[in-house]
């Protein structure tokens, strides 16, 4: 498997909100500790062209900017002013990085980003991974990231992102596999049982460079956004799949995804879909420019 171990960029949206604030506090740690650079966008939108807005527009990428390289001077930060709507702006710049950060709680159309509005569908969906930052205040170094996997190829990119989001911070991984009451187990079909699947889906994501993380497996029978809210209440990080099937399933647009985003504490990592599995769009051409498979798991 040809993946690269620290991402090329952690890209960030701003838009003058405290939760994009809080989004952008997140991003600068995250390149810190990865040794990548930061990307600071934000888009105005296609009608922005009074001198006023624009004049605002630089000065919060300015403000945002000094504020980066005020917290981690080690870092490379470049701001990106775009007259497009913010979506398309953000995911146009993640072309070339592997993790984008945005805030729960915007002025801007974050809901868009994640619930597939016309813009994001135009701009070839998310090509990587979407980190949810709420505005919660500064909560400090957990140590630990929490994923949810069902057996669907999404919950085991998603298994593959948490384990090298502990790689690059030196956390443990808790695996949660929940599933509601009266719900089949994924992968009876094939005579797998639910340890059976965690413990697979372990050995199929665990590489030599993971071998020596620390690693728990929690498995509950009941209400699967629950069962992750807890499990990842005192987490660095809550990483979900977007298309799952069982107990994390539909993750962008069903009801455990929406729970998750709603009433989490912490950063939420959403892994969108890819051309071919439950819930991805055509592979269309705009799909096969901007998704590589080399770029994040």
């Amino acid at each position: 498997m040809n993946e690269r171990e620290i991402p090329p960029a952690v890209v960030a949206g701003v838009d003058g909100s405290s939760g994009a604030r809080a989004a952008l506090v997140w991003a600068v740690e995250a390149a810190a500790r990865r040794r990548v650079p930061l990307r600071i966008v934000h888009g105005t939108g296609p009608a922005a062209g009074d001198g006023d807005r624009l004049r605002a527009a630089h000065g919060l990428l300015t403000e945002s900017a000094g504020y980066a390289r005020r917290a981690r001077p080690d870092i490379e930060v470049v701001t990106v002013l775009a007259a497009e709507h913010a979506p398309a702006v953000l995911l146009g710049e993640a072309r070339a990085g592997d993790v984008i950060a945005v805030g729960s709680r915007g002025l801007g159309p974050v809901r868009a980003l994640l619930l597939g509005s016309a813009a994001v569908r135009a701009s070839a969906h998310a090509p990587c991974p979407a980190v949810v930052v709420p505005d919660t205040g500064p909560r400090g170094y957990r140590g630990r990231v929490v994923v949810g996997v069902d057996g669907s190829p999404p919950s085991r990119r998603a298994l593959r992102f948490a384990l090298r989001e502990a790689l690059a911070t030196g956390a443990s991984v808790t695996v949660v596999h929940a599933r509601g009451a009266g719900a089949p187990a994924a992968g009876t079909a094939s005579g797998r049982g639910p340890g059976d699947l965690v413990a697979g889906e372990l050995a199929e994501a665990v590489d030599g460079r993971t071998a020596h993380l620390d690693v728990e497996a929690v498995r509950v029978e009941g209400d699967p956004v629950q069962a992750l809210l807890e499990a990842g209440a005192d987490a660095d990080m809550i990483v979900v799949g977007s298309r799952g099937r069982g107990g994390v399933h539909g993750l962008v647009l069903g009801s455990v995804g929406q729970g998750v985003l709603n009433r989490a504490g912490v950063p939420v990592a959403v892994l969108p879909p890819r051309a071919g599995e439950t819930g991805a769009g055509p592979a269309g051409p705009g799909n096969r420019a901007r998704r590589s498979p080399d770029r994040w798991p």
